[in-house]
């Protein structure tokens, strides 16, 4: 082992060993952290933070349900019970009961699509998702008018067939759907991506189908961030007013939704029965965060698992009905059991030599 020449013994001196005394330590001056900032500056932006959300969410927050109980409860209770809030309600549940699941079907298609798999046409379609976030929702209600409208062009042929579209309930959910359909295949698309295809390949190796792929091994893998997904979906449906504005046509009773009916009545200055109906929505949107915030921090976790596992870390796991599937053929064909046991990057390419997304 080297030793600094200040702390080594000297022996050339008639053989006799000096000692030499060690150095003096230096004193060198600690330079602060380039990437923390200063004690004062950390307060100040924490302070700007919250000074901020208290000023543009609480107290609006606040502000509603004062509004709404200003002249008690029992006027509350009875604007909520009004014919019109509640056609408003109900309409708005319908909507969001017939969006949801229908955006819930296109975003996981979507999703595994572009995230499993390579064609042509991959980038257009990633594009064409985002479209709703960079197109104004009064612009989107224009288009179904144009094109279901009684000027449209298919408005002769569905008036001649007595189907209407705008100005009615058909409208109102093609507006909320097309306003909203980004939400799940958005979050589950880089959700899919960090995971990757080595689950679905080890699957596909083993004789499950592709049903038997998706429900037992995708689905599973992304339930979280597909619940935070819906979740945000339903909330844009629920308060969706730009779109449905227009297409509405604003029928008090028949196609107003809640954020119309607020409007309404806050337009005919009834402020606490309009405060009293936005209550409503506000209950939802804290509801919503509740379980938005369940959502992230599962999905957070999943993500940053799937992140942290090595290419080199060996066979995957696998639920526990193809694992029991795998153990039956291997006992059926002792060739194939010697074969599972080699790593599974070797078994892929020995058995079912597989392409990058192919299934």
């Amino acid at each position: 082992m080297s030793r600094h020449p200040a702390d080594s013994i000297d022996h050339a001196d008639g053989g006799k060993a000096h000692a030499v005394a060690p150095r003096a330590p230096l004193n060198v001056a600690r330079r602060p952290d380039p990437v923390t900032e200063p004690p004062l500056v950390r307060w100040i932006l924490t302070g700007i933070a919250l000074l901020f959300l208290a000023l543009f969410l609480v107290v609006p927050l606040v502000a509603v349900f004062y509004q709404a109980l200003n002249k008690g409860l029992g006027f509350y209770l009875e604007s909520l019970a009004d014919p019109d809030a509640l056609a408003a309600i109900k309409l708005t549940a319908i909507t969001a009961g017939i969006a949801v699941p229908l955006n819930l079907v296109f975003g996981l298609a979507a999703s595994w699509c572009i995230a499993k798999f390579e064609f042509r046409g991959k980038a257009l379609l990633t594009t064409l998702i985002d479209l709703p976030f960079s197109v104004s929702p009064v612009i989107s209600g224009l288009i179904y008018v144009l094109m279901f409208g009684a000027q449209g062009w298919f408005g002769p042929w569905l008036q001649a067939h007595n189907v209407q579209i705008i100005f009615a309930v058909p409208g109102i959910v093609l507006a909320t759907i097309f306003v909203t359909f980004p939400f799940v295949a958005r979050e589950l698309i880089p959700l899919m991506q960090a995971q990757g295809n080595d689950e679905e390949e080890a699957a596909h190796v083993l004789g499950a189908s592709g049903w038997q792929i998706f429900r037992r091994v995708t689905l599973p893998n992304v339930k979280w961030g597909l619940l935070y997904g819906v979740i945000l979906c339903n909330a844009r449906a629920m308060g969706e007013f730009g779109a449905v504005s227009v297409v509405s046509g604003h029928i008090r009773g028949q196609t107003d939704t809640m954020p119309l009916h607020v409007e309404i009545l806050y337009n005919e200055y009834n402020f606490s029965a309009a405060f009293a109906v936005a209550s409503v929505l506000a209950s939802l949107a804290l509801v919503t965060l509740a379980l938005k915030l369940l959502a992230e921090r599962h999905m957070s976790a999943e993500l940053s698992d799937a992140r942290d596992v090595p290419a080199h870390a060996g066979p995957v796991a696998l639920p526990a009905a193809l694992s029991s599937a795998s153990s039956a053929s291997s006992f059926a064909s002792p060739s194939a059991s010697a074969t599972t046991a080699q790593p599974r990057k070797t078994q892929v390419s020995q058995q079912h030599p597989l392409k990058q997304g192919e299934l």
